[in-house]
C-alpha cells in the first residue's frame, strides 16, 4: 500500500472549507482547485530548494498589485529567470502565514487576480 503524503500547510484547507476546495497531487505537490480553477500549490519538498511554499496561480500583470498586499510574492526559481505566471510566497518568509491567509481571503472574496483554468493534456476520445 501506498503511503500518501501528509498536506503541508493544512491551515489553507481550513480556511478554504466553505468553497469545497479539491486536492489533487501534482509532481509531489498538491494543487487545490476551486471549481475548475486551480488555485494554489502548496510545496514542501525535503532537502530542495528554496521553492517550498504556497504558489499562486495568477497572470503576469496582476503580480504588481499582489504584491503591495503580498510583499514577500516573488517567481519561482525553478521555473528559470524572469516572471511566470507562477509566483510563490516562500515558507521562510517572515510573514508566511499572515500572507497565505490574506491570498485564503482574496480567494474567499473571488478575487479574479487568482486562479487559472489549467488545460487537460487528455487526448480526446476517438
Amino acid at each position: 500500500m501506498k503511503k500518501q503524503k501528509s498536506l503541508p500547510f493544512d491551515f489553507v484547507l481550513e480556511q478554504l472549507q466553505q468553497l469545497h476546495p479539491l486536492v489533487k497531487p501534482m509532481f509531489g505537490c498538491h494543487a487545490i482547485y476551486i471549481g475548475e480553477e486551480m488555485m494554489l500549490v502548496l510545496r514542501k519538498k525535503k532537502n530542495i530548494d528554496s521553492d517550498n511554499g504556497v504558489w499562486l496561480a495568477s497572470a503576469k500583470d496582476h503580480h504588481k498589485e499582489l504584491k503591495k498586499i503580498l510583499p514577500s510574492l516573488r517567481s519561482i526559481s525553478i521555473f528559470g529567470t524572469g516572471e511566470s505566471g507562477w509566483q510563490i510566497i516562500p515558507e521562510d518568509s517572515d510573514h508566511f502565514e499572515e500572507e497565505v491567509r490574506a491570498v485564503c481571503d482574496l480567494i474567499l472574496k473571488r478575487d479574479p487576480r487568482i486562479g487559472k483554468i489549467i488545460a487537460s493534456k487528455k487526448r480526446p476520445s476517438i
